[in-house]
């Protein structure tokens, strides 16, 4: 057996090269929620398992085989969250943030799911999330489905298309749950073994089964769309002409359902393409009884989730930027050298005036000495524009020699300059041209 730690199956590391496109996505949803006057809010990452069990339901994949759920010291069931919806309105109602009025929420971390990983599909995974209470309106379901495609835009996604449905009232879902129930019980000799074992606990996810004898069931299978009331059809119909008007196409899919049972009315899925089997990027609807059904007084709300994982698949596809992303990392802009063991006290010292003087820029000191030969690779290899060289041999504090470490670069002035005027000649020959 190997004595070498690795990280858990479906749990991954983010390095170094890996986390500026992370941090640049994460900075991208931040902006796009303040933009739509979203607070963030941050929740536990334990939570209580009764929380799930009645937020997304007893009889769905998340609770009945994925969640991470253990018993600590005091005998509590406790689980890693696996969505954040339900810790969000947790959260709300313990704290009064829904109460007699509206709010809209961010989040932003990962969640756990105990699933079989595969490619944007993974153990522990990280979702943006968003959540609106107290608004009814039609508005608020296509202001969400608008604020994801000003991200799509922001993050230079173009290979997305939406699809919306519409789940009814609790009440419409009741009266097709009989009949479907029913029409598939006739059909159960062609269907899978998952199919059969959701019959009477969640026939609606059947619809969404992407075996191909089972589909060809459900093609015949009765549509919640013939048991809706006109109020249903009506608000359906307005999110419709809303997205119209706002010039985004989408598709009616009526097959399209979620795996939480927390959903009713509008639901929605932005899908691509661009990522093989795992095209859903972003899902959301509204949940108008989760509210009550976690103890609060009925509320009407409305969200969306995003994975981040299939986010910087997508962007890195969208971009083309396998080049880039391949090139080393830079980690300096400005790197200062130390040659001699007496100048250490006086590197250091310069690298934080340089910090001070250079807030924008990125500024190393090389820690670890060695002669000037080896100091120089290490500049090269940190990707810095320019070196700093401490020069005691003049009176008085030392002065500092510069030195351009790329070819296009401004030449610096051949003698050493005092410490205020080398950081002001950098702070005008110091180029954009390594992205933060």
């Amino acid at each position: 057996m190997s004595k070498t730690l690795h990280s858990l199956r479906g749990m991954h590391d983010a390095l170094p090269d890996q986390t500026p496109a992370w941090l640049a996505l994460e900075a991208s949803l931040a902006a796009t929620a303040r933009a739509y006057g979203y607070q963030q809010i941050r929740m536990p990452i334990v939570e209580h398992t009764a929380l799930f069990k009645r937020g997304i339901g007893e009889v769905t994949d998340i609770v009945e085989k994925e969640m991470y759920t253990f018993e600590d010291r005091n005998g509590d069931s406790l689980t890693l969250r696996p969505e954040g919806t339900a810790s969000c309105v947790r959260a709300c109602l313990e704290h009064g943030l829904i109460h007699n009025q509206q709010r809209k929420l961010w989040y932003l971390g990962p969640m756990f799911r105990h699933e079989r990983p595969q490619k944007g599909r993974y153990r522990q995974f990280h979702q943006f999330g968003v959540e609106a209470f107290g608004v009814t309106g039609a508005e608020l379901d296509v202001e969400l489905m608008l604020m994801a495609a000003r991200l799509w835009r922001a993050l230079g996604i173009t290979e997305v298309s939406l699809q919306i449905n519409t789940l009814g009232s609790a009440e419409a879902r009741a009266a097709h749950r009989s009949v479907l129930i029913e029409y598939l019980q006739s059909h159960a000799d062609r269907l899978d073994d998952e199919a059969r074992s959701r019959l009477t606990t969640n026939p609606l996810r059947i619809l969404d089964s992407k075996n191909p004898e089972v589909q060809a069931v459900i093609a015949q299978a009765p549509a919640l769309a013939d048991f809706l009331s006109e109020e249903d059809r009506a608000n359906f119909a307005e999110v419709q002409a809303l997205l119209t008007a706002a010039g985004v196409p989408f598709s009616v899919n009526p097959r399209l359902v979620r795996g939480l049972d927390y959903y009713n009315r509008t639901v929605f899925e932005w899908v691509t393409t661009a990522l093989g089997a795992q095209g859903t990027i972003c899902a959301g609807g509204r949940y108008d009884g989760l509210v009550a059904q976690l103890g609060g007084k009925p509320t009407p709300a409305a969200g969306f989730a995003m994975g981040l994982e299939r986010l910087i698949e997508l962007m890195a596809a969208a971009t083309e930027a396998h080049a880039e992303a391949s090139a080393p990392e830079i980690t300096a802009d400005v790197i200062v050298l130390w040659p001699e063991p007496a100048h250490k006290p006086w590197a250091l010292i310069a690298a934080e005036a340089l910090r001070l003087a250079l807030p924008e820029q990125r500024v190393q000191c090389v820690l670890d000495g060695g002669g000037l030969k080896n100091q120089l690779k290490r500049a090269d290899r940190s990707g810095a524009q320019f070196a700093v060289q401490i020069d005691t041999e003049t009176a008085g504090e030392p002065r500092w020699s510069l030195r351009a470490l790329r070819p296009a670069l401004p030449q610096p002035p051949e003698l050493a300059l005092p410490p205020a005027e080398a950081a002001q000649w950098l702070s005008q020959h110091l180029s954009p041209i390594h992205p933060k």
